[in-house]
This record gives C-alpha cells, structure tokens and sequence, in this order.
C-alpha cells in the first residue's frame, strides 16, 4: 500500500466522476525533474490526444541528483503533489503512467549492424526483420554495458533496454523505407536504442508502487521530447536537434528525416546558473533563483543587472562546451541539422537561445549554416490538445513527449498499417 494514501473524495463526489470518467481510459505522464515535477492526464486516443488535467509542484533540493532520483520518498512525495492537482482537475484518477528518465548515465545511440542473408533470392519477412532487430538490439546493449561499467567503475553493472526506434534500413546500398517483400544479400539497419541502469528504472518502479500506479514504460527524455516535435505522422521527415535543459541536465537529441540519431546529455542546467548567482552576488541559493527568474525584468538596477549578467555569462561558457563536446559524439552524423528546438524551464533564460543563436560555437561542428535556434511551441506539437485552462508552454513539452510514447506503447505507433507501425512493433517485442 502506498505511504502518500491521495486525499479521497467524499462518496457523492467519487460516484459523480466514475459515472463522467473510467480510469482505464486516461493515461497519466510524469515529468520528474530536478526542479519541479510535472504531471498530465490525458485521455487516450489514437488521434488526438486530449490533456485533462495538469500538476507542478517543486522537487526537495536533494530529492534528484544528476538527473537521477537520489530520494525514492522525497520524490514520490512531490510526485504526490502534482499528482493531487492533475486529478483535482481532470476528476479522475488515471492508474497507468509513464515516466521521464535523464542523467549521464543514460546510454542513447545509434547502432549499426551489417546482416548478410544465406538466400538473397528469398523476400525478407516480419520474422527475419525481428531477427535482425533482436542482433543489433544486443550489439547496442553490451556497448552501454562496456562504456557504463567504466564510468561507473562496476564492471558487473546491469543495465535495462528502455527505448528503441528504426534509424535507416538499406539493402544492397540502397535505402529503402519498407524492407518486407524485398530480396537481396546484405541489410543493412541502424536503430536507435537507449539503456540506463537497473537502480534507476528500479527507483521509478518504486516511485510509481509507493503512488500505486501502473507502470506502462519509462522512457529517456530527449527521446520524448523528439517523439513530441514527430507528432503523431509515423512518416515524418522532420529533421532537428531538441535540446531539453532542466535544472541539473541538458538533454540533448539529433533528429533526421523522422529517425532518431542519438542522444547525450551532461549535467549542467539551470540550478548551476543558480549556484554561480549565489557565489558571485554572496546570495543564497534561494535569493539567488529569485534574481534569475527576474532577469528580463526592465526595472532591475543597472549595478545589479550587471553582476547579474557577468554570473550569467561565466556559466554560459562552461554550459556551451558542454554543448559542443555533446555533439561532437555524433560523429556518425555528416552534417548536422539546422535547426535547434529548445525546451525545459532552463531555455526560459534568454541568455542561452541567444547564445546560440548569435555565437560562433557552431563553426568546428559539421553544421552547413549557423543554425536556426528557437524555443518549441505548444503549437509546433501535433496530435496533443491542450482542454484545460491551464496555458502549457515549454516547459512542458517533455512531459506531452511522455504522453506520445505512451500511447506508442499502449496502441501502437499509427494503427495497424504502414512499414514503421510494423518495425515499432518489432522493436517493442
């Protein structure tokens, strides 16, 4: 039984909601971040998918660490919180949810695998196609166990598939999007796969079993995130790098022509731009965030908006390199996209789109052109309706990703037809 029981409706109140609204119907999002925890309740839907109710409630300052739950009752605690005022809201109480994972130790890459078939006269089916998927999804799971048993200096670290999606497919040189009926001698396939360690997908469970919810999946932010700006078009050729800045970590993700190339992600965010306030103004932490949330105001003393601006700018450039140093690992990417999504409560900074969009930083990446750099829009999110009365902006926009693939996981990515809907279902098997 759960420690945080949620505050019960009176009976008249309780039948009035079940007779409205059935459970089972409605799909529950959280977005645990460092700073706050972000809760949604939407019904479920193959097309539109309709936001009913909406939690914020801020995180304990120990509860995350490094993207990661560092408290299990702290943040279920919060959890609660938001949980309590996205029923209120939607009056219902969804049983199912799916919860964001983020943090350096979170392995997402693409992986390649060459395939060379016995009969290239025989046409390639559903069977060999799961086949292949199962061989390139092991490569990809030994690869983040290699890299997460150094870092984590563990060599016997267990670690858990959390996220998959078709990259490219070609056979005999040639790209093709629909692989079954095909003949040919050699596939080639690059998926997409993310992995984190056992004790963080552990620690959701233990999130979700203490709030009595029905764990659906768990899935890495920034792929979230793309699964949002993808929208509800299995087709998309959308092409894009989406940057989701939170308090402790910056998520970062290369989109092209609709396939996830990667994701990486370091960790300074927001809360680091706090601590370099403090430090150099002799701020507290919480006086501190206070003048960061006040810095577009006009009003500010100039002698303070300097300092202010001078803390700002020495963090920038610790947090630009990480940026750079993040999207040089793609190096399986010719050129880079020419647009930069930005989402999270740290893009709220002005500093940092500017930065980016005016900066030099760009120049010893592969990009063809500076790119194009704006915050994503509720609007730019297909196939989500906003019901309520709450205005949802971006900061948002992770936990509504976390909606997207809960509905892929629970009906399907595009219904029963089309080659992506078949491989999506390949690859959650």
């Amino acid at each position: 039984m759960s420690i945080f029981p949620r505050k019960a409706k009176t009976n008249d109140e309780s039948d009035i909601a079940q007779l409205k609204n059935n459970p089972d119907d409605y799909l529950l999002a959280l977005d645990i971040g460092t700073e706050y925890v972000k809760a949604l309740i939407a019904k479920k839907s193959r097309d539109n998918v309709r936001i009913v109710g909406v939690g914020k409630a801020h995180e304990a300052p120990t509860n995350i660490y490094a993207g990661a739950i560092a408290d299990i009752q702290g943040v279920a605690k919060t959890c609660e919180e938001a949980l309590i005022k996205a029923e209120e809201m939607a009056e219902v109480r969804a049983k199912e949810v799916v919860v964001g994972i983020a943090g350096e130790l979170i392995k997402g890459n693409t992986t390649s695998i060459k395939y060379r078939r016995h009969d290239a006269s025989k046409q390639i089916t559903e069977e060999e196609m799961s086949r292949i998927i199962k061989r390139v999804q092991q490569k990809a799971g030994e690869r983040a166990r290699r890299e997460l048993a150094i870092e984590t200096n563990n060599p016997d670290v267990d670690v858990r598939l959390i996220n998959s999606a078709l990259v490219s497919l070609r056979i005999d040189g040639y790209k093709v999007s629909n692989p079954i009926g095909f003949k040919g001698k050699e596939v080639i396939v690059q998926i997409y796969t993310a992995y984190a360690p056992l004790v963080h997908i552990s620690a959701i469970e233990k999130v979700c079993d203490e709030l009595q919810l029905d764990l659906v999946t768990v899935a890495v932010e920034p792929f979230a995130v793309c699964r949002a700006c993808l929208g509800d078009d299995v087709e998309s050729s959308f092409s894009g790098i989406v940057m989701d800045i939170g308090g402790g970590t910056t998520d970062i993700a290369v989109v092209d022509d609709g396939g996830v190339d990667g994701t990486k992600m370091f960790s300074i965010g927001g809360r680091s731009f706090t601590h370099q306030i403090a430090n150099s103004l002799g701020l507290s932490f919480e006086d501190a965030e206070k003048l960061k949330l006040l810095n577009e105001d006009p009003k500010m003393r100039p002698e303070i908006r300097k300092k202010l601006d001078a803390a700002i700018e020495r963090n920038l450039d610790v947090w630009q390199s990480g940026v750079e140093l993040a999207l040089e690992e793609f190096d399986q990417v010719d050129t880079l996209p020419g647009q930069i999504l930005l989402c999270g409560g740290g893009a709220s900074l002005s500093h940092i789109p500017e930065t980016l969009a005016t900066g030099d930083w760009y120049q010893s990446l592969p990009f063809a052109r500076r790119p194009i750099v704006r915050l994503i829009e509720i609007d730019d999110i297909s196939g989500i309706v906003n019901e309520t009365d709450r205005e949802l902006d971006h900061t948002f926009v992770t936990a509504m990703g976390l909606l997207r693939v809960g509905i892929d996981t629970l009906i399907g990515v595009g219904g029963n037809n089309g080659i992506k809907a078949k491989l999506a279902r390949l690859l959650k098997n």
